[in-house]
């Protein structure tokens, strides 16, 4: 990107700062889990669901669309690498999936259509990743995240009033920091009521 000075090597036309800097991030993620996990099966789990909030995230930033082929290819690579996986017991991943699908189901309906459909069959597949306490962070940490973002876009004039804008950039952000960090986050929180 940098020798050719942000131009289409063939055609000559612009390529956008955003790609070469979300494959800098996914570069710099990818390294995090390795220095978090080493060679294991763990840091296969945690590439495979980088990997699929990446794909997800370009996809609703261009399109505003969260494939069903892609949650399809993703949906036997997650069971596979997470009961490969170290686990606590063989059915938190299909309860996580369970109640990652409804909890977002429920909020569509609630929402009258204001959630895409996508949004709640990623969290049905982020549930196989989360497990079901971990999933029920993610979407309030993925709501914070998106309402911060989404008053400063508007604060900045960069969207208006009830204009729909990409929610999957903010379920990657939400987790991906449950992921890494939920497991503290509530050690703090018994700590506190203790």
């Amino acid at each position: 990107y940098a020798v050719l000075g942000g131009k289409c090597r063939s055609c000559g036309q612009s390529i956008s700062i955003k790609y070469p800097a979300l494959e800098l991030l996914g570069g710099i993620l990818y390294a995090y889990a390795f220095w978090q996990f080493g060679w294991s099966m763990e840091l296969a789990l945690t590439l495979v669901l980088t990997s699929l909030l990446f794909i997800l995230t370009m996809s609703d930033l261009a399109y505003m669309l969260i494939p069903n082929k892609i949650l399809l290819i993703f949906l036997p690579i997650a069971l596979i690498v997470r009961y490969l996986s170290p686990l606590e017991n063989w059915y938190n991943p299909i309860i996580g999936g369970i109640v990652g699908f409804v909890l977002l189901f429920v909020i569509f309906l609630a929402s009258r259509r204001g959630m895409g459909a996508g949004d709640v069959k990623l969290f049905g597949l982020l549930g196989i990743f989360l497990g079901p306490l971990h999933v029920v962070i993610a979407l309030f940490v993925s709501a914070f995240v998106g309402s911060v973002l989404g008053l400063t876009l508007l604060g900045l004039g960069r969207v208006k009033r009830k204009q729909p804008i990409p929610f999957v950039p903010s379920i990657a952000v939400g987790t991906l920091l449950t992921y890494y960090f939920a497991d503290d986050w509530v050690s703090w929180y018994l700590d506190l009521l203790l």
